[in-house]
């Protein structure tokens, strides 16, 4: 049975992806970015033991919430981390993002490390680099580190970032009228 060392679950949060998602806390980092806003979980032993199926099930619970592997570093337990990725997919709808240090081309570089891309929608890539700190970023801590879009930077062989081909609405401004919007 594949264990993994987690630090901690954390359900219905919206900073670690669009949406709400619950986030998995891998133990284990082999960056130890300075500025580091999680330094303890570099050390893999600070985490507890869950099955792959425990944590599918208790991402199952919650049906709303998308997932998130962040840490740490995931791919620090590539292996256990890629048997649960497949399973969510296999078992839900659910998008599955994933915080790393290396790169998207370091994770393509390795057999190893890519084996889980299949299962990965969106990869926010790259170490924290503190004197790149940006807080106006959305979902990442310094401006180096992008958010790419796993299927479509693989179907298309380059990296394509997340919300790059999104068409946005245009904004009509309602002199006098009311905009009602009504949810079914």
């Amino acid at each position: 049975m594949t264990k993994l060392s987690i630090l901690d679950i954390v359900h219905d949060t919206t900073v670690d992806g669009s949406g709400f998602r619950t986030s998995i806390y891998a133990a284990g980092c082999i960056h130890e970015c300075p500025g580091c806003h999680n330094p303890h979980s570099w050390n893999i032993a600070h985490g507890t033991s869950h099955s792959v199926d425990e944590l599918l099930m208790i991402i199952k619970e919650d049906e709303f919430s998308n997932v998130t592997f962040t840490g740490g570093d995931p791919f620090m337990q590539v292996d256990g981390f890629t048997k649960l990725a497949r399973k969510i997919k296999e078992e839900t709808s659910k998008s599955i993002w994933c915080y790393t240090g290396f790169s998207f081309e370091q994770i393509l570089g390795s057999s190893k490390l890519s084996q889980i891309l299949p299962f990965i929608d969106v990869l926010v890539d790259g170490k924290y680099i503190d004197s790149l700190r940006n807080t106006d970023l959305q979902f990442r801590g310094s401006s180096n580190q992008r958010i790419v879009d796993v299927q479509k930077s693989l179907s298309g062989n380059k990296v394509v970032l997340w919300g790059e081909d999104i068409s946005f609405i245009q904004q009509s401004q309602f002199s006098n009228q009311q905009l009602q919007v009504s949810i079914c």
